[in-house]
């Protein structure tokens, strides 16, 4: 994670800046829509709830990918494309930022990485809006390019351990909690506004 979150930005500004940084970086040139879906993606998947599903008992578990395409493949056209989208980003997300740990898993990150193409491929054979059908062409045909950029962004955000952070630092935004500014800080994020911000030569106490 930076040491440096500035207070006034979301999540989703955030990863916009580093998401912008990071392609620039690379010298990857990509669509204006595929980059805002991938900052999407990232910010969505914050919610750790994005990587499992709850049964009706409420119990929580991490559904296999197979499972999610048979799902699609058996759903009407529209509930196909929402499981469809969810394998693809799912798969990109975790061979991202576990493709480590899925090193030493029965299911490598090979397997993830031909399921979110396989799942993008689909998308983009069936879904005719406004500039989809291009989107999800890019995200199938380039998936292994954009693997390699959430693993350089995990590792410059420090987000495969930290992925509540960003949550914690949004909570502070809300609330201007001190109680939660400890906690930021704690975790080493410097706070440049707010409870606890370190005072300027010229700055009052509050």
């Amino acid at each position: 994670m930076s040491q440096s979150i500035l207070v006034g930005k979301s999540a989703q500004e955030w990863f916009r800046e580093l998401v912008a940084d990071t392609l620039s970086t690379r010298r990857l040139k990509i669509q204006e829509v595929t980059e805002f879906y991938l900052v999407d993606l990232l910010t969505r998947f914050l919610e750790t709830e994005r990587l499992f599903v709850e049964d009706a008992d409420g119990t929580v578990h991490s559904e296999p990918l197979a499972l999610v395409l048979l799902r699609a493949l058996q759903a009407d056209r529209r509930a196909r494309a929402a499981h469809l989208r969810r394998l693809g980003d799912t798969a990109l997300f975790v061979s991202g930022f576990f493709g480590d740990s899925l090193a030493r898993s029965p299911v490598d990150v090979d397997y993830y990485i031909a399921m979110g193409e396989r799942a993008y491929s689909a998308l983009a054979e069936s879904e005719r809006g406004p500039g989809l059908d291009a989107l999800y062409a890019e995200l199938s045909g380039r998936f292994g390019q954009f693997v390699d950029l959430f693993a350089e962004i995990a590792e410059l955000s420090d987000l495969r351990s930290n992925r509540g952070l960003v949550r914690l630092y949004e909570r502070f935004l809300q609330t201007r909690s001190e109680r939660v500014a400890q906690l930021l800080r704690e975790r080493g994020v410097a706070l440049f506004a707010g409870p606890g911000a370190p005072r300027g030569k010229g700055d009052l106490p509050q």
